[in-house]
């Protein structure tokens, strides 16, 4: 596919660069005046003009400027203040890149005075020619002193600490730097204002594999020489995301996936969302070993209840859609377990696992009071029925029959000092709490079948909770498949993978951005949201 000029970025040859130099009083601009300003303007690598002032510092030039800059008091006096000197500066500037050699000493000053006189801090993106030496030429020279970089590219002006002067050599230097960074693909701003952060690592040269990458939403696919993938990403703009695993990444695989990289694939995708998506997808398919979030587990685990006559929860590797209450799907064992104590903190739900009438005495659950157990024959179906109707009513209709109690013993046991304890309640709150809010939205967006509906950046269309495709706005919608509607209704969903993008498009429908444009049947949350975990004073 052939990259548009968008995809390619701001090329450099279209950036105006305004390249200054300042002479000072001395180093802080908190207790310290500028007394010459000097600033050359270039576009295309042709000159647009340049600016030349000296500046009355208010204030006594200390000797040893004056043997540096040459600079002298009676130099300044006819000379105009900043106050006169700064609109024709700031207007000189314009709209262009600022450059400088350690460009952030003379932004230091400009600011300070731009500030002091009531028009803000400069809004301009800046280069500093020190920072780019040192990632580009650190070792061919001895130091990176401008006046030893103007004469290793032979700058014809030389740096004499007047304003001008160091402001033509530091742009001489600045042009040769671009041609050095052309050869490692730079060739747009954005590539040029992050190069010198990169990494000087011996994997750097691999930066050329994102030279094709557009500057597009989508997921991109890193593999190793064998053509094995091995990590999975998605980003608003491809080719900067990935150039910037080399400009700085700070996590501690990066090396190690710099190291592997062999190629780059990507998937161009129209929106951010089908972006998300699709990453989810390829992870779930390629399982890349170094993406740890949404790599599909091995096991998946559910929560229902038991089908007889004393029902109790149970945890299975197989949703069953025929129970009266089904929760999951859990990635984890443990995150299931961690539901069902939440549940049986809320109601006295049987735990005990043995026929009932077998024991001649209650369990020890029974007799801690803590579950209603028919181990000794003594509970009947009649009196256990509205335990197990709470816990169904708190998963389907109403989650405060199950939250409520769980907040309460929270603030029972936070005002009894027992916080350990209170903090278990309060994990196992949240487990319950989300796991209900996966349900329900799962539910949702299988009854609503087929939605199409309008974000920010195009028009998605999503079926029975799957996203089926996404477009732009003013596009021609492509062909899609027929809507079928599923022959049984599940209650939760069947996979951790059909959850997790079922979450992902429900969280981009309630984002607030975006507009429903059509839909088969109702998409509606139940009446009873669930309640956040609140703890009065």
């Amino acid at each position: 596919m052939q990259r548009s000029f968008e995809d390619m970025g701001t090329p450099l040859f279209d950036v105006p660069f305004c390249i200054l130099d300042l002479e000072t009083t001395g180093g802080s601009a908190k207790s310290c005046e500028i007394t010459e300003i000097g600033a050359v303007r270039y576009r295309g690598g042709e000159l647009e003009g340049r600016f030349q002032t000296l500046v009355n510092p208010g204030m006594a030039i200390p000797p040893t400027i004056t043997i540096l800059t040459g600079i002298t008091q009676a130099m300044v006096i006819e000379a105009p203040p900043i106050a006169e000197a700064l609109p024709g500066f700031l207007e000189f500037i314009g709209d262009a890149v600022v450059v400088g050699h350690n460009v952030r000493f003379d932004l230091s000053f400009i600011n300070a005075a731009a500030e002091r006189h009531g028009y803000g801090r400069l809004p301009n993106r800046s280069v500093d020619t020190l920072a780019l030496s040192r990632r580009l030429i650190r070792k061919e020279v001895r130091n990176l002193k401008l006046a030893t970089l103007a004469a290793h590219f032979r700058s014809p002006v030389k740096p004499t600490h007047r304003a001008l002067d160091d402001a033509e050599a530091t742009a001489y230097v600045l042009f040769a730097l671009l041609e050095r960074a052309g050869t490692l693909g730079v060739t747009a701003l954005e590539d040029l204002l992050a190069l010198p952060t990169a990494r000087g690592g011996p994997h750097y040269r691999k930066i050329a594999l994102a030279d094709e990458l557009p500057r597009r939403p989508g997921v991109y696919l890193f593999k190793d020489r064998t053509g094995s993938v091995f990590y999975v990403g998605k980003a608003k703009n491809l080719r900067t995301r990935v150039r910037s695993y080399f400009y700085g990444d700070g996590r501690r695989n990066t090396e190690t996936m710099l190291a592997e990289m062999s190629t780059i694939d990507y998937r161009v995708c129209p929106t951010e969302i089908e972006a998300s998506v699709t990453e989810l997808r390829l992870i779930q398919a390629h399982r890349p070993r170094h993406n740890r979030r949404s790599k599909p587990p091995k096991v998946s685990h559910w929560l229902t209840l038991t089908d007889e006559r004393f029902p109790r929860l149970s945890i299975t590797r197989t949703p069953k859609q025929t129970s009266s209450m089904c929760l999951g799907p859990f990635r984890r064992q443990k995150t299931a377990t961690t539901v069902r104590e939440a549940i049986w903190d809320a109601v006295a739900l049987r735990r005990c696992t043995g026929r009932p009438g077998l024991r001649s005495a209650p369990c020890a659950f029974s007799q801690l009071g803590v579950a209603a157990c028919p181990c000794d024959g003594t509970l009947s179906e009649a009196d256990y029925r509205p335990i197990v109707q709470a816990v169904v009513a708190g998963i389907s209709v109403d989650p405060t029959i199950l939250l409520l109690p769980l907040q309460e013993k929270v603030a029972e046991l936070a005002r009894a000092q027992r916080f350990e304890e209170a903090a278990w309640i309060r994990d196992r709150y949240v487990a319950l709490a989300r796991a209900i809010e996966r349900r329900r939205t799962w539910q949702a967006l299988e009854a609503a079948g087929r939605i199409f509906a309008s974000g920010p950046d195009g028009i998605a269309c999503i079926d029975n909770g799957s996203l089926v495709t996404t477009w732009h706005d003013g596009n021609r919608p492509p062909l899609l498949p027929p809507h079928v509607a599923p022959e049984n209704t599940r209650h939760v969903a069947p996979s951790v993978a059909a959850a997790e993008e079922a979450q992902l498009l429900w969280a981009w429908l309630t984002s607030g951005n975006t507009r429903l444009v059509e839909i088969v049947g109702p998409l509606a949350s139940p009446a009873s949201p669930v309640p956040p975990l609140t703890i009065a004073a």
